[in-house]
């Protein structure tokens, strides 16, 4: 069976890959797919850095925007919603162009990664998580190394939500999430991809993008976009992304105006550090480093058109 071509263009926020995979797109007559975890909510414009239609210079961007703004949304939901966008978009014979910062988004859609179908079991959530809150992470993750000791050492005490959900899949479905995870990529890849990364040589300098962005952005009104969610009160979904959450004990009166911003600077940093960790433990990325060339959009091409299956 032959594979689908796509080319995905990942790195750190605030890397220009809104601008390079426009480009990719005009080159070769693509369409954008956002592997962006944020910016597919709406009411959080600004904060999530969503390409404008300035932006998007006429390409067709999808998965923008497109959910309400306290709404849940797994990477399950998006592998599927984007292999629907990628078949859509090759039957009216044009190249899928994944754009995006988010990692494990992009590593299931590419690898081909399947999920346990199964509803979330309220009852038994809520008693898993009330032995948690009674005998502590520590005593939990022992109890699961006992079960699924590959995934318990992968895990530390205190990440509630990952030893919670590990128990939940052995009690809901009888076998450990190593297991599933195993099982979940046994089946090849689809696609035939291209991966184009894109970031700064010089960390600083990523750093100082990231810090003047904040200050466009508040220019742009994020304050406002932010108070705005804050007064709506709501859980879940986008409520906790990084670029309103920071705000929210400055309206309360907590801080100040000026400590709430270098807070959201600070958050944006420690996320694109975390991003290029991420996406450096893989191989296939052709890295471009915007302060080593003359023209990003240039490397990629060629990046692409050098893959055998881009020639």
């Amino acid at each position: 069976m032959k594979k689908q071509k796509i080319i995905c263009v990942v790195g750190p926020t605030a890397s220009g890959k809104t601008d390079l995979g426009v480009s990719l797109a005009k080159h070769f007559d693509g369409e954008v797919i956002s592997a962006d975890s944020m910016q597919i909510y709406r009411d959080m414009h600004i904060a999530s850095a969503a390409p404008n239609e300035s932006e998007k210079q006429g390409v067709a961007h999808h998965l923008v925007e497109f959910l309400p703004y306290g709404s849940t949304f797994t990477v399950a939901d998006y592998v599927k919603e984007a292999r629907l966008k990628i078949a859509e978009i090759i039957c009216r014979g044009k190249t899928p162009i994944i754009v995006g910062g988010t990692g494990l988004y992009i590593n299931s859609l590419v690898n081909n990664v399947e999920f346990i179908d199964d509803e979330t079991d309220i009852k038994l959530r809520e008693r898993i998580t009330a032995e948690f809150d009674r005998v502590g992470g520590a005593e939990m993750l022992k109890r699961l190394n006992k079960i699924d000791a590959v995934t318990a050492a992968k895990l530390h005490e205190n990440d509630k939500r990952r030893i919670i959900r590990a128990f939940e899949i052995f009690e809901s479905t009888g076998n450990t999430k190593s297991f599933n995870d195993e099982m979940s990529v046994k089946n090849e890849s689809p696609y035939a991809v291209c991966m184009i990364g894109i970031t700064y040589g010089d960390r600083q300098a990523l750093y100082d993008r990231i810090n003047a962005r904040v200050d466009i952005m508040l220019q742009n009104g994020l304050l406002d976009e932010a108070k705005s969610a804050f007064d709506r009160n709501l859980s879940g979904g986008a409520v906790q992304a990084i670029g309103h959450k920071e705000f929210f004990d400055y309206f309360k009166g907590e801080i100040s105006l000026e400590e709430a911003v270098e807070n959201l600077k600070r958050s944006t940093r420690r996320y694109a550090k975390r991003q290029l960790t991420w996406f450096n433990k893989d191989a296939r990325i052709n890295w471009i480093y915007k302060d080593q060339t003359d023209n990003a959009a240039t490397a990629a091409i060629n990046y692409a058109r050098e893959e055998e299956n881009y020639a």
